[in-house]
């Protein structure tokens, strides 16, 4: 069977499997992780964060948690929609919805949603699609996510401290996906 996203090239199935790359290995991470520490509460609110840079030195947090307030199949529909500047608008399950196509990839802005209302979309090379949610305020203060920016790398940086968590920067396409954990865990 064949997978085709219009924006790549068609790709066999079966060389696609789950879990390969940065993101893969960010993720094999983080569920290592959760394992060891065996469910602890503290972890459970520390799941994936993706950092991306901006025009003029600012930084944008996207969070992996919470569900998506629309299905996939409208994610799907924004996607196709999206254009520099922004989409038409569509109706989506919560409410009308446009996606901008933009350098740091293609951002869905749902008006009606508390907060910023605005979602990340990314796909892996086989056309998996996973959402981050814009967050609105960081945990993290500038300093810190330029250290985590520095020190990235595309098998995963340097592990770093940041108060009460180490964190472990992966590049991606996107940005640097940051995998957290509480510094008292081995």
């Amino acid at each position: 069977m064949e997978i085709h996203d219009e924006r790549r090239d068609t790709v066999p199935e079966a060389a696609c499997p789950r879990g390969k790359g940065a993101m893969g290995r960010a993720m094999r991470v983080l569920a290592a992780a959760a394992a060891l520490l065996g469910g602890e509460a503290g972890f459970a609110a520390d799941g994936p964060l993706l950092v991306q840079m901006l025009p003029g030195g600012a930084y944008k947090v996207w969070t992996s948690e919470g569900r998506s307030p629309v299905t996939e199949d409208e994610l799907m529909a924004l996607e196709a929609s999206a254009r520099p500047g922004g989409g038409e608008t569509l109706q989506t399950s919560a409410g009308p919805g446009s996606a901008d196509e933009t350098a740091q990839g293609v951002v869905v802005r749902l008006p009606r949603i508390r907060d910023d209302g605005a979602l990340l979309i990314d796909r892996d090379a086989c056309g998996h699609i996973k959402v981050w949610h814009a967050e609105t305020l960081s945990r993290f203060a500038d300093g810190q996510l330029t250290e985590l920016m520095l020190t990235a790398l595309p098998d995963g940086g340097r592990r770093i401290r940041l108060g009460d968590r180490y964190a472990k920067g992966y590049l991606t396409r996107l940005g640097v996906v940051v995998v957290l954990w509480p510094a008292g865990a081995r």
